[in-house]
């Protein structure tokens, strides 16, 4: 087995170690960097991600990983405030975010799509733009992701301190 392979099979797991209840891998990538192996791993939790928490992520993966002689770096973090949606699951939980979506082919003669996510309905994502309601393969997605406005979180701030 190759390191690669071992990372991301060690990544599957954590899913359902009961240690890390919870915990969401959004993406597991390795790419060759030079002479090592540069391995990142996503993730989430619904209380937040925290540094202790991809520390023991970051220290089972490694004892996972120990027994391989190449070299590697292993990065492991939270998604961020742009969050990437990959499968229908993420697109059905964050309905009614603003998202950024990119298609591998035009759809409504545009290959970048924004808007409101109003869900998924079959294999369809399904996104308020523009236009009105409009259907997206799920199949032609290269990629999404929340786009995070900070303007609305400081009016809503505003309007809590008043």
């Amino acid at each position: 087995m190759k390191l690669a392979e071992a990372f991301v099979q060690a990544a599957e797991r954590l899913t359902a170690d009961g240690a890390f209840q919870g915990v969401e891998v959004v993406a597991a990538k390795a790419r060759r960097h030079g002479r090592e192996t540069a391995l990142t791993l996503v993730v989430d939790h619904p209380d937040g991600v925290g540094i202790a928490l991809c520390e023991r992520i970051s220290a089972r993966i490694n004892q996972t990983l120990e027994a391989f002689e190449d070299p590697y770096t292993l990065e492991v973090e939270s998604p961020g405030l742009d969050r990437p949606l990959v499968n229908l699951a993420d697109f059905a939980r964050f309905a009614g975010q603003r998202v950024k979506i990119v298609t591998g082919v035009a759809i409504m003669g545009a290959k970048t799509h924004r808007g409101v996510l109003l869900g998924v309905r079959g294999e369809n994502v399904m996104l308020d733009a523009r236009g009105g309601e409009l259907p997206i393969p799920h199949r032609l997605i290269s990629s999404a992701n929340v786009e995070y406005d900070i303007r609305a979180d400081l009016k809503r701030a505003k309007e809590e301190k008043k």
